[in-house]
């Protein structure tokens, strides 16, 4: 049996130093490692636990890291274990097939945005008419595909985003607030979409998935078997679907869990590797005290 495991990946299995969650004194934290490095600074982590049940799931099932990185923001995450065939990339605007773009994926993604929706200029130039400089910090478009923003979350009105959520969804766009991030999205620019083409490429019988934000609320559907961590805007929304679990753990311990649950539901081959995997020793985290959220 094929199994295939789309996942997202940040804070969904690494995680940004102010993502991390750690919350138990300090003497019983995981010990971490770095597998993202940005302008020679540490960036993402994920606990060394993690690590090795990301390899274990390498070899186990067809893992495919889904997210709304840009190639170029994904291409400098290391992660452990075997280099996965097929990763999804721009929320699935960009199909990489052994690190090189599928043209033809993209010629056809670029084809359905084009006819279903509002083109990327009308959203920038509404975006910065109507985003307040004392709480945008940047604006930037990913991949010529979507827009997203900067924001300092604790000055971002609510009445905004909701106003900006209205206004996108009548032509045909989502925003998703996450962290510090605002994306403003094409609603035909969809993880699920992707994640069937590698379905079909890759002859999968079972699909898993998890993410944890509204951006990943169509990959999670999409999957016969799902789960979402107890942080993000799935989270705080209280969304769940009949084949999603939503876990309780937060931060950096969701993502070990979403680990051995993705190993766990793979099989029992797939289990007895997890079940080889040590657990955590008590150590201090290497993670620096505090570091910038990704650009």
């Amino acid at each position: 049996m094929t199994v295939m495991v789309a996942s997202d990946l940040d804070r969904t299995l690494i995680y940004s130093a102010a993502a991390l969650g750690l919350t138990m004194p300090d003497a019983r934290a995981p010990r971490l490692l770095c597998v993202e490095v940005h302008e020679s600074r540490p960036l993402s982590f994920m606990t060394e636990t993690a690590a090795g049940l990301l390899t274990a799931l390498g070899d186990a099932a067809v893992f495919v890291p889904t997210t709304t990185r840009s190639r170029k923001q994904y291409q400098r995450i290391n992660l452990p274990g075997p280099a996965p065939a097929y990763a999804i990339c721009a929320n699935g605007g960009h199909l990489l097939v052994d690190g090189v773009t599928d043209r033809d994926w993209h010629t056809d993604v670029q084809r359905r945005l084009a006819a279903a929706c509002a083109p990327l200029a009308e959203v920038q130039d509404h975006l910065a008419a109507t985003g307040d400089p004392l709480w945008v910090r940047k604006q930037r478009v990913a991949e010529d595909l979507f827009a997203y923003l900067v924001v300092e979350r604790e000055l971002t009105p609510e009445s905004w985003v909701a106003e900006l959520t209205g206004w996108a969804v009548e032509r045909g766009w989502t925003v998703s607030l996450q962290g510090r991030k605002l994306y403003a999205v094409p609603g035909p620019l969809t993880k699920s979409a992707a994640v069937h083409e590698v379905a079909r490429r890759t002859g999968a019988d079972l699909t898993l998935a998890a993410g944890d934000s509204l951006l990943d609320a169509d990959l999670l559907l999409a999957a016969d078997r799902a789960w979402r961590p107890g942080h993000g805007e799935l989270a705080e929304a209280a969304w769940t679907a009949p084949a999603v679990q939503a876990l309780t753990e937060r931060g950096v311990l969701a993502g070990e869990r979403i680990l051995r649950e993705f190993l766990g539901a793979a099989g029992n081959g797939a289990a007895a590797s997890a079940a080889a995997v040590p657990a955590p020793a008590s150590a201090h985290t290497s993670a620096p005290a505090s570091a910038e959220m990704r650009p």
